[in-house]
């Protein structure tokens, strides 16, 4: 890391040089050097210096490609230096940043800025993650969506029920001993949803701490399920889900004082940003950067996909 930038100052002034994207891109896409052919990947390729472009020598249709081609940055017309920026402070930002401040801030519109946070957000979704190492599992889901009483009475009318009745629903796992996060963004809170969410991220054996609500029954089965009812107390010795507790607030904060209204289409985006920022807390602005930009190959999402215009050709949960 000490030959790339440490600070969001030092990251714009490195990025606003060509060539120091160039160079920043290739290192990320192919650590040994040799830049291939995204269709073919072939390394007979030459550099078109004057068009920044690369060139295949091997027979098809798209002998030629850029750096974006292939990534979250295809057939985009925005350049690298704007894209690094945003991928910068998206990374870096505690409790994330608007799409409105991008945009003033990289002097784009904010409907590419919007579409620009997606397509990071895409980067930073973790795929054919293993089940936790750990042996101490907090488990918990938590409601998202706004307070009925600040609704209008046209929406509050059509709210029936108590508690988190009309609100999206996230499950969330935390690892005690890399204090690591997995969330999705679930239906309900019924037995056959979460108890699955466990089983695929959990191994066997582990202990598993969770409150005494009715869908975590069954769970000591395969594990050591241990409950803290919250109608008693919050904690015994070793048993509760502080932990997890303390993220939901985390991210709260950054849904309710940042993005202000997430449309449960898309919630599981932000979930995947805000996990990734927490899992990666003890790496510097530098380091978390770089792990975003070196994920983003064989990844794109489409404008048509994020507005429901066409079928997301992604998995909408990370597996």
């Amino acid at each position: 890391m000490t030959k790339y930038p440490s600070t969001l100052q030092q990251a714009i002034q490195y990025f606003s040089n060509w060539d120091n994207c160039k160079d920043f891109m290739i290192a990320m896409r192919w650590p040994d050097g040799k830049v291939r052919c995204p269709t073919c990947d072939s390394d007979h390729v030459t550099y078109l210096e004057t068009a920044r472009l690369w060139k295949c020598y091997s027979k098809h249709k798209r002998a030629k490609f850029s750096l974006k081609v292939g990534t979250i940055f295809e057939d985009s017309p925005i350049g690298l230096d704007k894209w690094l920026a945003a991928m910068w402070l998206i990374a870096n930002c505690k409790n994330g940043i608007s799409s409105y401040e991008i945009a003033r801030g990289l002097g784009v519109t904010q409907k590419t800025a919007w579409f620009m946070d997606h397509r990071i957000r895409l980067a930073m979704q973790e795929r054919g993650a293993d089940p936790f190492g750990g042996s101490e599992i907090e488990a918990d889901e938590t409601f998202i969506g706004g307070l009925a009483r600040n609704m209008h009475k046209n929406k509050k009318a059509k709210i029936t029920g108590t508690g988190g009745a009309g609100k999206a629903i996230v499950m969330g796992l935390l690892d005690r001993h890399t204090s690591k996060v997995r969330l999705r963004h679930v239906p309900n809170t019924q037995a056959g949803t979460l108890q699955p969410f466990v089983r695929q991220y959990v191994r066997g054996g582990s202990y598993v701490f969770s409150d005494a609500w009715v869908g975590y029954h069954g769970l000591e089965q395969d594990y050591v399920h241990q409950v803290i009812d919250h109608a008693e107390k919050y904690v015994d010795g070793n048993v509760h889900t502080n932990r997890i507790e303390n993220f939901w607030s985390l991210l709260k904060r950054t849904l309710k004082g940042t993005y202000v209204s997430v449309e449960p289409f898309h919630l599981f985006r932000y979930l995947d940003e805000q996990a990734y920022r927490f899992n990666e807390r003890k790496r510097n602005d530098g380091e978390r950067f770089v792990g975003v930009a070196s994920a983003v190959v064989g990844r794109r999402v489409t404008y048509s996909e994020l507005t429901g215009k066409t079928e997301a050709t992604a998995e909408p949960l990370p597996a």
